[in-house]
């Protein structure tokens, strides 16, 4: 963190670093743990597909605000395996997951329980859901800039980004 900046913006800084921002839900931006089943039960509802698959899958979905980590998604699909919620086979080198018909019941009644599909929750959070959903997708334009853009390129990135956060701080203030 830089010196002499308020207190709002460090907090927005140490809370971005560790990866603490994300959709409506929890203050620590992770999900509630029964979301992760309700997804990958949502997302096998659609077709099977290999854990990777299904992370993709739920991010593609979320516009890339909500992507499962491996340490949740894995052993989540062992558990619903476990409760015959879902089933697994060897298929090309990889373990794919189909969902069974009670796996199919469950989702249904847990995405109609929640009102909507995991990843939607973003939306109904508004325009808080909206705004953290376009953050996320600056961050991630912002590191490929910073992987693969020239020097010139990332000097000009981190022009925009301290335009825009100025900018945000102007609005509060503006009548």
């Amino acid at each position: 963190m830089r010196e002499g900046r308020g207190r709002g913006e460090r907090h927005f800084e140490h809370r971005y670093e560790r990866g603490g921002w994300g959709p409506p839900g929890r203050r620590d931006g992770r999900r509630r743990r029964g979301d992760i089943r309700t997804a990958l039960l949502a997302a096998l509802a659609e077709g099977p597909g290999h854990g990777y698959e299904l992370m993709q899958r739920i991010e593609d979905k979320s516009e890339g605000a909500w992507r499962p980590s491996p340490g949740s998604v894995y052993p989540s699909l062992q558990l619903l395996e476990d409760e015959g919620l879902v089933r697994s086979s060897e298929r090309d080198g990889k373990r794919t997951y189909e969902i069974t018909d009670a796996g199919r019941a469950e989702a249904e009644r847990r995405v109609e329980e929640a009102g909507a599909a995991p990843w939607a929750q973003g939306e109904r959070g508004g325009s808080y859901g909206k705004l953290f959903s376009l953050l996320r997708q600056v961050a991630l334009a912002a590191r490929q800039v910073a992987k693969v853009g020239t020097p010139a390129q990332v000097e000009q990135a981190a022009t925009i980004m301290e335009d825009a956060r100025k900018r945000l701080y102007q609005l509060l203030i503006a009548e």
